[in-house]
């Protein structure tokens, strides 16, 4: 039982079997064994030769050994998986066949075999397989070439309108997309009787109201806080039945609804610099391929650094499959594209022009997409510290109406 455990430990180390031929052969395995070589399997073969088991590692120190005593050493058998993969490696046709295998298997891992498109119509599924195509994605496609889930969850929703949704993710060789139909439903909840007041001060332009009544005429001059359109409706009935036909006045309320546009004004002050820099790409790059391990890469396909003053660097990584398994060792792609810093000087019309630009633009943010900017004006202009300071007045035609709940018990 003992020997077993031996054999067993020592099968990954590699171990031996010795014949030893001499006078006594059996002190020599006994002086091994003083000197702490393991021996097992220890036969006795005749009265001058003497068989035993030894590890691989003490060989060095059991030849150390035999120049004291001076025995015939031979070694009769030579098992464990040093062994096996020093066979191995002599078979320099059985180790190409075996590397080329494993590469063709590994090549074949990182293909696109299959495309599973779920969660959708059978219509909405054949427009997202004719985009995929598009964009170079089916079944053949090399996992590498492909941008990422991201981009490509992007690029869906909006090349095709009934999407609302749709998710993309990779396992293996299969290309798994999950999309979500958008559904119109108009759920439109009861409006509370209210107001519409004026949000901000401005000249009243165009009205239109659906519903309530209206307070307010073209031209007039209004103020944050006015009313508007009121949701109070004065209802004038006459009761015939009564010898008096006294008018009696009842009140309606409403959610009132409408479309005030009015001519609003701002100030706004914006500073230019007459020196512009920005960067550019020059269209010229390079790509390098690494292998990477962790924290480790290891460059597999462009070593030196393109001759460019600036770079600029374009990082994409994509694991490696084996099968359906994902392998630590991921492929890294580096674009390497050539960047150039320009600097450009401004007369002062061309910075007041850019500034009178960025004001409008910095403008139609802050009022939303339906606001339109009918004139502007440059107040005051001066120069100072290398920049054009402008004092700029902007017309603009705008919906300032904003809702004001009503009271009902007023």
């Amino acid at each position: 039982m003992g020997n077993e455990i031996i054999n067993n430990k020592s099968h990954l180390t590699g171990y031996v079997t010795i014949s030893v031929t001499g006078n006594l052969p059996e002190r020599f395995f006994q002086t091994c064994a003083n000197e702490g070589i393991t021996v097992w399997n220890v036969k006795k073969k005749s009265a001058k030769i003497c068989e035993g088991t030894i590890k691989l590692s003490d060989i060095q120190q059991l030849r150390k050994i035999n120049r004291r005593k001076n025995y015939k050493i031979k070694f009769t058998e030579k098992k464990g998986y040093p062994f096996f993969l020093r066979r191995i490696t002599k078979k320099k046709e059985l180790m190409f066949a075996l590397v080329c295998s494993l590469l063709l298997v590994v090549f074949l891992s990182n293909i696109i075999w299959k495309i599973n498109i779920t969660g959708v119509p059978k219509d909405i599924e054949e427009k997202i397989s004719r985009k995929l195509n598009d964009y170079g994605i089916h079944s053949g496609t090399w996992i590498f070439t492909l941008d990422s889930p991201n981009k490509i969850q992007r690029e869906l929703v909006e090349d095709i309108p009934e999407l609302l949704w749709v998710g993309v993710h990779q396992k293996g060789t299969t290309f798994f997309l999950e999309g979500v139909e958008k559904t119109i439903v108009k759920e439109e909840e009861p409006l509370g009787p209210r107001n519409l007041i004026a949000s901000k001060k401005g000249i009243i332009k165009k009205l239109y109201v659906s519903n309530g009544m209206p307070k307010v005429k073209v031209n007039d001059y209004v103020k944050p806080g006015d009313l508007l359109v009121s949701g109070v409706i004065n209802e004038n009935e006459q009761d015939e039945k009564e010898e008096n036909k006294e008018e009696q006045s009842k009140k309606k309320y409403v959610a009132a609804e409408g479309d005030i546009t009015a001519t609003t004004w701002y100030e706004v002050i914006v500073n230019v610099p007459l020196t512009a820099s920005h960067e550019s790409l020059t269209g010229e790059q390079e790509k390098r391929y690494y292998a990477k391990l962790g924290n480790f890469q290891l460059p597999i396909w462009g070593f030196s650094d393109p001759d460019y003053q600036s770079v600029h660097r374009e990082r994409k990584e994509t694991p490696l499959y084996f099968l359906k398994w994902k392998m630590p060792v991921k492929i890294v792609e580096m674009v390497l594209s050539e960047k150039t810093h320009n600097k450009n000087k401004r007369t002062e019309d061309e910075a007041v022009q850019v500034g009178i630009m960025q004001a409008k633009k910095e403008l139609k943010i802050k009022l939303g997409p339906e606001a339109k900017i009918l004139s502007e004006k440059v107040l005051h202009e001066s120069k100072e510290n290398g920049k054009v300071k402008l004092n700029l007045y902007f017309n603009v035609e705008e919906d300032i109406a904003t809702a004001q709940p009503l009271d009902q018990g007023d």
